[in-house]
């Protein structure tokens, strides 16, 4: 009887996806389980797996076309022994790419393609990655442990024939040759970078968004975590950072200002009791926004080591969706790209994000004296509809306060 492969319902807020490989061909036999196709979508990657074994007689979406929940990707026809038809031959010994050790944590790959390095005794850090900004697939590693040598580059054009020789003409000025590669490449944005540039215009669009600013000296928080640092890793197994302070401190600026913790829902404003708050990571592939769930009830010890997973997972492609959904309010570091000052967009539909940047010896004026402190500017964009500017300036005050006196942070 055969068997459908469909498009499977990942979660409510996906509906579509995008065919980024078969990793069988027509006619191939397969067991129950086998993983058959990868699909994009805008915010996990998955594999869909056999529904059952025998023959996967007919592939009805190709590599790159856009399908949605539910849609047939293709059929496998169940079979009794001999009417079924061998897998491509594969190679007869994995070549090992490498003696070197593996740096697999390193390389940007998909789960399957580190299962399949494993399995094949094949260094990732040695293949070139064929997905989205060179992330290694497992058709990659399949390929070097067949002895290729990955993803072909695309042929270069061959020059145009020699035009046929005519009558002398008046001599004409040579051309001078432009030093260095002047070449195009046209790339198709995955589903996550297109459904980023989706989200963030409509942010523009729909929200009534403004920005305030404040600075931050970080002399306490520094001399905390100066003199912190080695018991808190040896306790905890995690680096004591800076992303910790500034979540604390926005649940405590979120409880005195409710409506930046909220969202709009037709003429309604819900204002939500709990702090579900977003700590954007910006991957390779495209921002993402994990959310640390009650985060009002971590420690900062859970809190660094949530953050830190998050940024792990979000880099090899393993954050799921359910680490994704939802969320009350966000922050956005772009300090740690060397950002100075910015504007952040909100991430709907929340009204409220704080942007971090980079801290810098500045001189500041300290009861009447010059002295040069480590200062942080920080933003708040809020959607104007529902947050007055007097309500944004002053959760900008609060941060700052919970912030340069830490210890209050343990009282809020």
């Amino acid at each position: 009887m055969p068997s459908n492969i469909v498009v499977p319902e990942v979660g409510e807020s996906i509906v579509d996806a995008r065919v980024a490989k078969w990793l069988r061909r027509e006619g191939e036999t397969v067991a129950v389980g086998d993983p058959l196709v990868e699909l994009e979508t805008d915010k996990i990657d998955l594999e869909v797996a056999a529904p059952q074994g025998g023959v996967l007689k007919r592939i009805d979406r190709k590599d790159g076309e856009d399908v949605k929940v539910g849609e047939v990707l293709g059929v496998i026809e169940e079979t009794t022994g001999a009417a079924a038809q061998p897998a491509a031959s594969a190679p007869a010994a994995p070549a090992k790419i490498a003696e070197e050790p593996k740096a697999t944590e390193k390389t940007r790959s998909t789960p399957t393609a580190r299962k399949a390095a494993e399995d094949q005794n094949v260094d990732l850090s040695r293949v070139r990655g064929s997905g989205d900004a060179g992330r290694v697939m497992r058709r990659d590693v399949e390929q070097a442990a067949g002895g290729g040598n990955g993803r072909s580059l695309a042929p270069v054009p061959s020059a145009a024939p020699e035009p046929a020789k005519a009558r002398p003409a008046a001599p004409v000025a040579e051309a001078r040759p432009i030093a260095g590669d002047r070449s195009e490449e046209r790339v198709r944005m995955s589903k996550r970078r297109a459904t980023i540039a989706r989200r963030l215009v409509e942010a523009q669009s729909t929200a009534a968004m403004l920005t305030t600013f404040n600075e931050v000296d970080m002399s306490a928080v520094m001399a905390l975590r100066e003199r912190h640092k080695q018991a808190f890793k040896e306790r905890h197994g995690v680096g004591l950072g800076i992303a910790s302070f500034f979540v604390k401190a926005s649940i405590g600026a979120l409880r005195a200002f409710p409506r930046i913790n909220a969202e709009i829902q037709g003429d309604e404003m819900v204002l939500k009791r709990y702090f579900d708050i977003g700590v954007a990571v910006g991957a390779s592939e495209g921002l993402v926004v994990p959310v640390v769930r009650d985060a009002d009830r971590l420690s900062f010890a859970q809190i660094e080591q949530q953050i830190r997973e998050f940024a792990k997972r979000a880099e090899d492609g393993s954050l799921s969706l359910a680490d994704l959904k939802g969320g009350t309010f966000t922050i956005t570091n772009g300090g740690v790209f060397g950002s100075l000052l910015s504007t952040p967009i909100l991430n709907p539909p929340q009204v409220g994000i704080l942007g971090l940047h980079a801290i810098q010896q500045r001189p500041i004026a300290i009861n009447g004296q010059v002295v040069v402190h480590p200062m942080m500017y920080v933003a708040l964009t809020y959607d104007h509809r529902i947050v007055d500017g007097s309500e944004a300036v002053q959760f900008l005050v609060r941060v700052k306060q919970l912030v340069e006196d830490p210890g209050a942070l343990l009282l809020d």
